[in-house]
């Protein structure tokens, strides 16, 4: 019999022939009721505080480790998502899903071992396969390309909206007539598609603009050019898809497409550099945070900036768009440095954004939120005033809340809890930075650092805890990950750190042969769940697609007794 409440339970086994023998076990029983969404929650914080079974004691060498992997038919990019006490198969179950660079979305349970797949279905139109690196000129996403970004889950109507890219097989991707993105609306059920999809999204969307690949003074969607690199975004009833480039080929733009959820039809179109070029949505994979108002905040890449002057380019800026009667322009911040940062590649948008929780109505700022990119600077905003162009403060980028750098390059989204940041930069220490309640700014020096490193592209870490208790930071080393950039390939690293002090490693998934994982995929993120852990991978794959195991999601978890 379930428990009325969460919690740690004791249950107790007595034998009835003779009373004297007993025996007890501890069980954490959440009411997490899913993580269906990139880094958790629209507040992009990493925080799940309903973890009762995983605590700073076991989790250890001796009684935490490997339980089982899911085999896919492609490298996993997307964070996979977790949903609880789902009807499916003729019973309840906790399923994960897990999306693949084939087009490929999987269903599996989330606790059985060996593993159970409920269903999977491939996103391929007939006479379709997946886009290869070829396609798009660059090894940023190698051999193959299909859903990248992060899916996002509706728990009321049992959907999962994900997005698409392929092309007719045979051919070389063109725009129009052979390359194809479409916005799909899958049942959790059985993976069918929902609400009369998939929606094509296409050349045919377009915004008025002199920029770069612009025609007739208009800017169109290029379904080759654009990369569906952020997680997805549901908020309010519709679907945000964001894009930014493959390996900054051009003519390319960050865009934001809105989806009805129930009728997928398109409902807002918001373009980053109507009349310039660049200013890619990428985020290192992170997802457009979103505000209890509705409000979508993300950091755009290196492009043309002109809002100073009255201009609609955004190139290296944190941008807030209000999402009442369309998408449009409610604030944004862009560093004084910008041009350098569009000279140099030095991408503001490298990193996510992440929503602080708010603060009191005394405090001096109740609304922050905090991003950053290539330079390593984080810049804490007032999500009310984002401030504008720092150039035109003094002295520089005083119209930021705070400005701080965390000593290595941003390539993730920050987590946050109890009042504490966590991040790691490239080639650099997990480091946590205290907030001040009282000043409403971060202590600029780190309050701890990992004992270890983490190459490129770093980590985006995700937190679990009791309430807040038991906090644990979940980090990948991902940097062997295998494609031509990489310098190397070889599994992920799963890292486990005491949130009170991560100098404290509390385990790794290298100290046990049998707790390795698949190998790695760049920017990927931990989903942590009802005692759990769960990673995306590439398998056996090194990078060129000729594998036994093309792809797998890695389950960790407290080892049977």
């Amino acid at each position: 019999m379930a428990p009325n409440t969460a919690g740690v339970i004791t249950v107790t086994a007595t034998s009835v022939a003779d009373g004297s023998k007993t025996a007890t076990a501890t069980i954490g029983v959440t009411d997490l009721a899913g993580v269906y969404t990139y880094h958790n929650d629209l507040s992009r914080d990493g925080v799940n505080a309903q973890e009762q079974a995983l605590t700073t004691a076991n989790v250890a060498t001796a009684t935490f480790g490997k339980l089982f992997s899911c085999t896919a038919d492609g490298a996993i990019y997307a964070q996979p998502l977790w949903v609880a006490n789902l009807g499916i198969s003729g019973g309840t179950h906790n399923v994960v899903l897990a999306a693949t660079v084939h087009n490929t979305v999987y269903a599996f349970d989330a606790d059985a071992s060996p593993c159970v797949k409920y269903w999977s279905t491939s996103l391929l139109g007939n006479g379709e396969t997946w886009v290869s690196s070829s396609d798009v000129g660059t090894g940023d996403i190698s051999p193959d390309i299909g859903i990248i970004g992060t899916p996002v889950i509706d728990p009321a109507t049992n959907t999962l909206y994900v997005a698409s890219k392929s092309k007719a097989s045979g051919s070389n991707c063109t725009p129009a007539t052979s390359c194809f993105q479409r916005l799909h609306a899958l049942s959790l059920l059985d993976g069918s598609e929902k609400f009369g999809g998939p929606v094509d999204i296409s050349s045919a969307i377009s915004v008025a603009g002199t920029g770069d690949g612009s025609s007739g003074g208009n800017v169109t969607f290029n379904t080759l050019r654009e990369n569906q690199r952020p997680g997805l975004v549901l908020s309010n009833g519709v679907v945000y898809v964001a894009w930014a480039s493959h390996g900054d080929n051009g003519p390319y733009h960050g865009w934001v497409i809105g989806y009805n959820a129930t009728t997928l039809a398109r409902v807002a179109t918001f373009n980053a550099d109507p009349n310039g070029n660049d200013s890619g949505i990428w985020m290192s994979g992170g997802a457009p945070a979103a505000d209890a108002s509705g409000s979508l905040y993300f950091l755009t890449g290196n492009g043309t900036f002109d809002a100073n002057s009255g201009g609609l380019d955004y190139g290296d800026s944190t941008v807030k768009l209000s999402t009442t009667g369309g998408l449009s322009v409610a604030g944004y911040f862009t560093p004084a440095d910008q041009q350098n940062l569009q000279n140099g590649d030095g991408d503001h948008g490298s990193g996510g954004a992440a929503i602080l929780v708010d603060q009191p109505s005394t405090a001096p700022h109740q609304h922050l939120v905090i991003g950053g990119g290539k330079e390593g600077n984080l810049f804490l905003l007032d999500r009310d005033n984002l401030g504008g162009y720092g150039a035109n403060f003094t002295p520089n980028d005083s119209n930021a809340v705070q400005k701080f750098n965390v000593g290595n390059g941003i390539f993730s989204t920050a987590a946050f809890f109890n009042n504490a940041l966590y991040i790691a930069g490239v080639g650099g220490h997990l480091k946590s930075f205290a907030f001040n309640t009282t000043t409403g700014q971060f202590n600029a020096a780190q309050t701890s650092q990992s004992p270890g490193s983490f190459g490129f592209p770093g980590a985006t870490p995700s937190v679990s805890a009791s309430g807040t208790t038991n906090g644990i930071i979940w980090a990948m080393n991902n940097n062997a990950y295998c494609t031509q950039q990489s310098s190397s390939c070889g599994p992920t690293v799963l890292h486990a750190y005491d949130a009170t002090n991560v100098a404290t490693e509390l385990w790794n998934s290298s100290q046990n042969a049998g707790d390795a994982a698949g190998n790695a995929v760049k920017f990927t993120v931990p989903t942590v769940a009802n005692g759990k852990v769960y990673v995306g991978t590439r398998g056996n794959d090194t990078g060129n697609g000729g594998t036994t195991v093309p792809g797998e999601v890695d389950v960790y978890g407290l080892k049977p007794n």
